[in-house]
């Protein structure tokens, strides 16, 4: 099953978020295992399943019980990228919502929204792929601000949410969320919606260019079939997560689970910017530190559990990737919560 990711920009502007509110984002970095240039990585993407971890940590560093509904006010609008791009050359708000909607997954896997008219009001169907997520308190509290943050920069400010419906339950303050979200919001919903004035669908863009739309719309879809050349990836993967303890962790092994040819297979890795022996390495290292900085398992354990045949071949790899051998690694990184390398 392939690994579902987030864009990088969602964890950018929430960075930016919890800087203007003053929370101690080192302290958040180093129980993620992670540090603050992480953020700024070039085409960064993050597991989907990584925000049940990320948020858990910005709570208790935090204290803040609602800390995802109060970062939400503080998010920066979301700038710069190719879905911006296609709103604001698009003749109207609503053909912008539309034609965002063929390339939503520039900004998740997991983005699965759909769209429709009721009454007078338009509505949003805010859904993920994880069940887990998708009834994730501070991701959703959050998630929908950024996403009317959003909007009202490509309307002029002329956007606003007639009411939001939300999957999680809440025990209290629910007059509270009502007030910072400026609607009525309801809470334990069968799905998460969001729900504004249909008239706003025809908002005119005065950034309305043909020539733009048609070139930014080519645009996304050269970063989407990016995207998908990278799929092989996370199928290569998880092949290799099936195959490693039994020691035949091969580009013909892996081709043949995959039921294409070996050649096939190096071509697809080489377009997707990488190469067999580069994913293999890579998994091992994730898997390893993981291991070691999450479990108790002995280093010979962990030695047969990466698939390397002695200690010695694993010691040297891991020493030339990261620096420290796996001893030394591990004392300073215990502790640290499961996403030290979920992410």
């Amino acid at each position: 099953m392939q690994e579902l990711r987030d864009a990088g920009v969602m964890l950018r502007l929430i960075y930016e978020a919890m800087k203007k509110k003053g929370i101690d984002t080192d302290a958040i970095f180093s129980r993620l295992g992670v540090d603050e240039s992480y953020v700024y990585t070039d085409q960064l993407r993050t597991p989907h399943s990584a925000q049940l971890y990320f948020w858990q940590a910005v709570e208790d560093v935090s204290g803040d019980p609602d800390i995802g509904l109060h970062l939400g006010p503080l998010l920066p609008a979301y700038k710069g990228q190719v879905l911006e791009y296609l709103f604001l050359s698009s003749p109207t708000f609503g053909e912008g919502l539309r034609r965002a909607q063929n390339y939503q997954r520039l900004l998740s896997d997991a983005a699965n929204t759909d769209f429709f008219i009721e009454g007078d009001d338009a509505c949003m169907v805010l859904d993920a792929a994880s069940d887990a997520v998708r009834r994730l308190k501070h991701f959703n509290e959050c998630f929908v601000q950024g996403l009317i943050t959003f909007f009202r920069s490509v309307t002029d400010d002329n956007f606003y949410p007639s009411r939001i419906e939300f999957e999680h339950e809440r025990e209290e303050g629910q007059e509270h969320a009502g007030e910072v979200l400026g609607c009525d919001v309801v809470f334990g919903a069968s799905e998460n919606r969001l729900y504004f004035p249909a008239k706003l669908l025809a908002h005119a863009s005065p950034h309305a260019e043909p020539e733009l739309l048609d070139l930014h719309e080519r645009f996304a879809s050269e970063q989407v079939a990016r995207l998908e050349k990278k799929d092989i990836v996370g199928q290569v993967e998880r092949i290799i997560a099936e195959l490693l303890d039994s020691g035949e962790v091969t580009l013909d092994a892996v081709a043949e689970r995959l039921g294409i040819k070996p050649r096939t297979l190096r071509t697809r890795l080489t377009e997707a910017e990488t190469s067999f022996n580069q994913v293999l390495a890579d998994f091992r290292y994730r898997l390893a530190r993981q291991l070691l900085a999450t479990t108790d398992e002995s280093i010979d354990e962990i030695v047969y559990l990466t698939g390397f045949s002695e200690p010695s071949t694993f010691y040297r790899a891991f020493k030339r990737w990261s620096g420290m051998t796996p001893i030394e690694y591990r004392k300073t990184s215990q502790g640290k919560d499961a996403l030290v390398d979920a992410m």
